[in-house]
């Protein structure tokens, strides 16, 4: 199995058009039989995790399944995500940010799916990752939350070994996710497990029972291509 996620961002004053693309799209990815599984999603304030949703910035994730090898950026895009959804993309005059991703490690479930496949909790790979942590908030639960988003996100930008993060979601406040990227596994443990807040924040999780579902995902990157506000991360 392999994954697109496609990062855009519409030109100003064009905001409406990623708006009424949440909807439209839906038609054109349940009709793609090659598409296992897809979400659109929205981005926070600048591309951040944020509660203000930023009305220019969008983003789709859509996971083939696949037994050979993973394909190039090209192919998996030009052949496989819908015709219709690339040409809007060109029409607006989109800046787009492609990440071709090979699930390697995870666990949890999105929408009640195992969507990426039953994945082991842990491999040897040790090269760039990147991290997908996503999690429906209960609603009772949504201020302990957000009050500690900002002081997570500030140390996650400092992090050694850290490459970039989207902010991207669902629903504003209660469907949420992060997608970051890391120079190793090791790396990104460190960040999760020996900061101070944040590991602070995953015990409170836990011991508070702050998400109705959650997910965590490790990929490999295949590829990555295009850019957002003239800036391609792993370039």
């Amino acid at each position: 199995m392999y994954c697109v996620l496609t990062i855009t961002k519409y030109p100003k004053y064009f905001g409406w058009a990623g708006f009424l693309s949440m909807a439209i799209f839906r038609l054109f990815l349940f009709l793609n039989k090659k598409i296992t599984f897809w979400k659109l999603m929205g981005c926070g304030k600048n591309g951040t995790f944020d509660k203000t949703p930023d009305w220019r910035q969008w983003a789709l994730l859509a996971a083939f399944e696949n037994n050979e090898t993973v394909p190039s950026k090209k192919v998996a895009l030009q052949n496989q995500l819908p015709g219709f959804i690339k040409k809007y993309w060109q029409i607006f005059n989109c800046e787009q940010l492609h990440f071709i991703l090979e699930p390697i490690e995870g666990h949890g479930t999105w929408d009640g799916k195992a969507c990426f496949g039953k994945l082991p909790k842990t491999t040897e790979f040790d090269g760039i990752i990147a991290v997908l942590t996503r999690a429906t908030i209960r609603l009772n639960r949504l201020s302990n939350f957000w009050k500690h988003v900002d002081s997570v996100a500030d140390q996650m930008a400092d992090a050694p070994g850290f490459i970039g993060s989207y902010g991207i979601g669902e629903v504003p406040f209660i469907k949420q996710a992060t997608f970051s990227i890391w120079q190793s596994k090791e790396h990104m443990k460190a960040f999760a497990y020996t900061m101070k807040e944040h590991r602070e924040v995953i015990q409170k999780t836990r011991k508070e029972n702050w998400y109705s579902e959650d997910m965590f995902t490790r990929f490999k990157v295949n590829e990555c291509g295009g850019m957002i506000d003239g800036k391609n991360p792993l370039k």
